[in-house]
């Protein structure tokens, strides 16, 4: 998958025509912002987890930014992170939030009153795959395992999801039931609050596979913890090259979850290409490949209105699905 770009010296240079409040902005790659504060709305683990302190790590250690904070802020699927971005929009000029493909399934499912459109949009970074994972004990190896247990008692093989129901883990597990000839609807999902939790229940027993998104999962089963067996790539993924797909697997389907950043509603146009120019930056430094490559994440990047596009497609996409699927 390509990386799309804007050209990283053009929006260097708007970010230093636009310069205000005094902020430092350098070219060439020297630091374009002084600090960032990611919200995440999500708990610690999880895969918006993740990508805020990764992308903050990067734009740190290559010295595009000065210093980044973060802040965890669960609930309400994300909603509870959403609506605090919109309601104190005035005092979070410095402040980004994390967000995913979730921020379209929420809003067409009314899990919150908003959508994309209600913030800043900054830029689409990067795209994870979706993993189905078991503990390291569990006698599943397989996808053709997992379905066998399935077809044995679909109530008694629970799979969870740090997303709520309808959500995107939830999704990723119906499409995959779907394409292996399964009813979908049929199952048994358990939500947990981010990736960290249900990773947590899946380590305890209490589901028998865990919906996930790739990078996470790669993490502990490089430690052994978990084993992942399907992965929704086109192909394997170097991360963990041992992964199979869904595909080679014979489930025909593939899956990438985008994840990107987002302002407060009415940001001024000085600051958001200050972030903007940045994260375009980033992507040319060895700090941004080496967080990358550990994750496994493809970089997507789509920025500003090119973003806005990519989005408005995605929801009509993500729609039909959900239709076809009965969650919608």
């Amino acid at each position: 998958m390509t990386t799309l770009k804007m050209g990283r010296r053009a929006l260097i240079a708007a970010a230093t025509a636009t310069l205000s409040f005094g902020a430092p902005v350098f070219a060439d790659g020297h630091q374009i912002i002084d600090e960032i504060h990611f919200i995440i709305p999500g708990g610690a683990g999880g895969g918006w987890d993740g990508t805020a302190r990764g992308t903050g790590e990067a734009l740190t250690e290559a010295g595009l930014v000065g210093t980044a904070t973060y802040e965890n802020m669960s609930g309400g699927g994300g909603g509870v992170a959403i609506g605090y971005m919109i309601e104190n929009a005035e005092s979070l000029e410095g402040t980004l939030m994390v967000n995913s493909t979730p921020i379209v399934i929420r809003s067409l499912t009314g899990v919150f009153p908003y959508n994309f459109n209600d913030l800043t949009l900054v830029a689409g970074t990067i795209g994870d795959y979706a993993a189905i994972v078991v503990g390291k004990d569990s006698p599943i190896n397989s996808m053709d395992d997992l379905l066998a247990a399935w077809d044995a008692d679909q109530s008694g093989t629970p799979i969870g999801g740090g997303s709520v129901p309808g959500g995107m883990d939830h999704l990723v597990a119906a499409m995959v039931m779907e394409a292996s000839g399964r009813d979908a609807l049929a199952v048994n999902y358990i939500p947990y609050d981010a990736g960290g939790t249900a990773m947590a229940a899946l380590l305890s027993g209490e589901i028998a596979a865990l919906s996930t998104g790739f990078s996470e999962a790669v993490d502990l089963s490089n430690a052994g913890e978990v084993k992942i067996i399907g992965v929704t790539s086109d192909a394997r993924v170097a991360a963990a090259s041992d992964a199979k797909t869904m595909v080679e697997q014979g489930i025909d389907t593939t899956f990438v979850n985008w994840r990107g950043f987002f302002g407060a509603p009415g940001m001024s146009d000085e600051k958001l290409a200050q972030y903007q120019a940045a994260i375009e930056a980033m992507y040319d430094t060895p700090e941004w490949e080496a967080v990358r490559a550990r994750n496994g994440w493809v970089n997507i990047h789509n920025s500003g209105e090119d973003f806005r596009t990519f989005l408005e497609a995605q929801e009509t996409v993500i729609g039909d699905l959900m239709k076809k699927l009965g969650f919608l």
